[in-house]
């Protein structure tokens, strides 16, 4: 199978995207003009509209574009495990080194929370629900070990603690208890796997 090609418009998509990208993390949404990432992108600034409406639907762009999720799927789906305990722990140390590879994440959230009072969070949770979703198939081989809880809440309270650990980590860290970033995630995977309460 041939390597699809890229058109000279979709690379130029994607120089706005990371133009604005990186524009967004060092001075917000309102802070960054639309000049500004015509000249990061490497173009006229009436070229950006031949791709986007205006700088709102670029910035929603960018948080689609950069979203975790993307490599934390196939990361997911492909961890394996002789256990469901174990293909938990792989999954969530593979979630764990895709996160650390999108750290400007967190400051777009930030910015979406504070400068658009999370506007678009609900289409973003939309676009991400179905590819979510799809790694459900390693928890549907084990239901039978599972307690009586639906599917779809298992892994989106997996994902999201997992998210949380990540993202509590970073904000306050060792504010509570200094540890290694796996150390807190095996911590946070026990919890997942079995609660919080004394046997």
């Amino acid at each position: 199978m041939g390597r699809r090609i890229v058109s000279k418009g979709e690379l130029t998509r994607e120089s706005i995207l990371e133009g604005a990208y990186q524009l967004f993390l060092q001075q917000g949404y309102h802070g960054t003009s639309m000049r500004q990432i015509a000249a990061e992108a490497g173009i006229a600034l009436g070229g950006i509209y031949n791709h986007f409406s205006g700088k709102e639907e670029i910035f929603t762009a960018v948080l689609e574009a950069y979203h975790p999720i993307h490599e934390i799927v196939p990361v997911i789906q492909a961890s394996e495990g002789a256990t469901i305990e174990e293909y938990v722990r792989n999954a969530a140390m593979g979630m764990m080194t895709a996160l650390e590879r999108q750290p400007g994440f967190l400051n777009l959230i930030f910015i979406e929370i504070v400068e658009f009072n999370s506007l678009h969070l609900p289409d973003l949770v939309d676009m991400t629900f179905p590819k979510v979703m799809s790694i459900v198939g390693p928890f549907a081989e084990s239901q039978n070990k599972l307690k009586d809880i639906p599917l779809q809440s298992i892994v989106r309270s997996f994902i999201g603690l997992m998210f949380m650990q990540y993202f509590a980590e970073k904000l306050v860290g060792s504010q509570f208890v200094a540890m290694p970033l796996e150390e807190a995630f095996e911590q946070t995977l026990q919890i997942f796997l079995h609660g919080i309460l004394a046997e």
